[in-house]
């Protein structure tokens, strides 16, 4: 048995640098700086840093932080959070090769969000996510390769 990475409460963690889709790397190598443990973003903070992840080719970054809104939200939002970070998590397998499990994830947050399209909260788009969800379903379903999926517009223009 190994001893796992705790933090100073003894918390267990993962030490191990990752790479820009969230994959563990040996110890040593340098990784991507993650997304802090205690982020404590405002609903325009969230949307607006996962944005910029994913505009960078950080998905699996960008569902950590819908991921900490998601437990911060208000009963009635946990459902959108939860949604945004599958999608977000949905497009991670898809960029690391694994178009089944994208499809499953895509397909829940999408069913997900889709609670929230009569009135979309926090300006998000969400007739243009579930379009984004259903371009890349689509493509999976074909079973060609997406090499450079879109990234989806989270706000409306």
């Amino acid at each position: 048995m190994t001893d796992r990475d705790r933090d100073l409460d003894g918390k267990p963690k993962n030490a191990r640098p990752r790479d820009a889709l969230g994959r563990p790397l040996p110890y040593g190598e340098e990784g991507v700086e993650p997304v802090a443990e205690d982020l404590d973003l405002s609903p325009d903070e969230a949307i607006t840093e996962a944005q910029r992840l994913l505009d960078h080719g950080y998905p699996f970054h960008a569902h950590e932080v819908f991921e900490g809104s998601w437990k911060s939200a208000p009963l009635e939002e946990r459902t959108l959070w939860q949604g945004l970070a599958q999608l977000a998590v949905g497009l991670t397998h898809l960029l690391r090769g694994n178009p089944a499990g994208a499809a499953s994830l895509l397909k829940q947050g999408q069913a997900r969000v889709r609670h929230y399209e009569d009135a979309p909260p926090h300006g998000l788009d969400i007739d243009g996510l579930s379009a984004w969800a259903d371009h890349l379903l689509a493509e999976i379903d074909r079973g060609d390769p997406i090499p450079e999926p879109p990234v989806p517009r989270l706000r409306m223009p």
